[in-house]
Parts: C-alpha cells; sequence; structure tokens
C-alpha cells in the first residue's frame, strides 16, 4: 500500500521567518502541546475543524490520523464538516466548534453570542487555551496553503 508523502509546490516554509514563530505557537498549543488543560480529544476536533474549513490538505491529513490515534472515533472525524448536523458531538462539545467556525469565518456580528455559550462549558482559562489553539490552527493552515504544501501518492 502507497503512503501519501507531501511537497510544496509554491516556497520553502525555511524562506520565512514567520517559521519560528508558527513553531513556538505550535509547541504551545499544537497537537504536541503537552500542557494544555482543554480537553486533549476536543482541542483535536477543533484542529481538525480548521483544517477543514480552510481546505488545508496537508492539515486535514494530519489532524485526522491524529484524532483516531488519540482515540476519537471514526464517527467523529468523518463527520466533522457537518458536526452541527448530528448527534455524534456532545453540547459542549457542538458549543466550541461553533466557537472555532466563527473565529475560523471571522465573524464579527455576533461573535458575542458564541462566546456567551462557551461560558455555559467552560471556564474563562479553558475559553482563552480554545481560541489559541483555534488561532494556532488557522496560522499553520494559511501558511501550509501559502507554501503548497499538498498530499501525493509515492
Amino acid at each position: 500500500m502507497s503512503s501519501v508523502k507531501f511537497k510544496n509546490t509554491r516556497f520553502n516554509p525555511e524562506s520565512t521567518p514567520f517559521l519560528d514563530i508558527a513553531k513556538q505557537m505550535a509547541e504551545a498549543f499544537g497537537y504536541t502541546a503537552k500542557n494544555l488543560k482543554t480537553d486533549s480529544k476536543l482541542a483535536q476536533l477543533i484542529r481538525l475543524r480548521v483544517a477543514q474549513k480552510n481546505e488545508c490538505a496537508y492539515c486535514v491529513i494530519l489532524h485526522a490520523k491524529t484524532a483516531r490515534e488519540i482515540g476519537i472515533g471514526e464517527e467523529k472525524v468523518d463527520n466533522i464538516s457537518s458536526w452541527y448536523n448530528s448527534e455524534l458531538f456532545t453540547i459542549k462539545e457542538k458549543a466550541a466548534l461553533a466557537y472555532c467556525d466563527a473565529l475560523t469565518d471571522g465573524k464579527k456580528v455576533g461573535f458575542q453570542r458564541f462566546h456567551h455559550a462557551m461560558t455555559q462549558y467552560f471556564n474563562e482559562v479553558e475559553i482563552a487555551e480554545i481560541a489559541a489553539v483555534v488561532i494556532n490552527m488557522n496560522v499553520w493552515t494559511r501558511l501550509k496553503l501559502a507554501q503548497g504544501e499538498i498530499p501525493y501518492f509515492e
């Protein structure tokens, strides 16, 4: 069976000074971060959702694989694009995914309602951490899109 590989089609990510900042953010809030208070499975669902919303092939493949590896069921991983239309996700997960969508889409009108919904399930530190996870993923998806990181079979 062939395995998926990735290649840059636009520029080498090492050529941008921004990469070092992105790496620091990933260390703190990325999928390998060790000190998050947020549930690791929820954080991974959020990462996968941002990757899917921003249509980053590299990130979707990486974060779907990681989600499965940490024990998130295939059904949730496969249904992330329509979480809002599913009973596979808890109300708490739906609040976080709605917040994720709003922050990723940059909805300015009515954003307070997404934040308010979060306060029903998360404390201030958790909300700030979830925001950081979303922001970090938006940075990475946009960086990977800009550099043209695409999958291929070897």
